[in-house]
């Protein structure tokens, strides 16, 4: 099979971004990107974003999962602990997020350290889930192998059978982490490729440091 791609090409043109326009912390800028993308390109899954591990067989890895939360301090989201990413943070919780917003042409990519947040705190968002979803994350052992569709449905009538009537506790399995973000870059796409780049850096006391990147 050879698939020729070469003459798939878009302009970007929507919007601009400048050093001297950008704030001076990253996550203000993140904050704004973040609402008018929501507002205005609801086409987009605003939430969604890319989490980049490093695998315990040395290769990285990436899968889209839905961000929760976000603070000055970080991004958060949440899943299964005992998951291909999950061992792959316990081993090392450097990691990437990236987000992708097509109809702004923007992205961001974010480099940073992921831990699990406080058990309370998972404790709060896993009661906030439809009754479904908590289900879900029981019966899900998430990345093992099973052997069809069947099975997953047979285990989740089983489980909703064990818990009719009753209030369903998080499994200790799952749970939320934060990416504490040391660098983050925006890219606004503009036209013949001369995309605008920003990166935000963090010093060695935290301070953010901005620069605009070449394309």
């Amino acid at each position: 099979m050879n698939t020729d791609l070469s003459n798939y090409r878009k302009s970007y043109s929507k919007d601009e971004l400048t050093l001297k326009d950008s704030p001076d912390n990253p996550m203000e800028l993140f904050r704004n990107w973040f609402h008018d993308v929501d507002k205005n390109f609801p086409e987009d899954e605003t939430n969604a974003m890319t989490v980049s591990t490093i695998g315990l067989d040395g290769y990285p890895k990436s899968r889209i999962v839905l961000l929760k939360r976000f603070t000055y301090e970080g991004f958060i989201f949440f899943t299964n602990y005992d998951s291909e990413k999950g061992i792959a943070i316990a081993n090392n919780p450097n990691v990437c997020l990236s987000f992708f917003w097509a109809g702004a042409e923007r992205q961001i990519i974010i480099k940073g350290k992921a831990e699990k947040i406080a058990e309370n705190l998972s404790d709060g968002y896993f009661e906030s889930r439809p009754r479904g979803s908590q289900l879900g994350a029981l019966v899900s052992k998430q990345s093992s192998v099973i052997p069809n569709r069947a099975f997953l449905e047979e285990e989740l009538n089983k489980l909703e059978k064990k818990h009719e009537g009753k209030e369903i506790d998080r499994p200790q399995f799952w749970g939320g982490y934060i990416v504490k973000p040391f660098e983050v870059e925006f890219w606004q796409g503009r036209p013949n490729r001369l995309h605008d780049r920003v990166r935000y850096a963090a010093d060695s006391e935290g301070l953010w440091i901005k620069n605009r990147l070449s394309p």
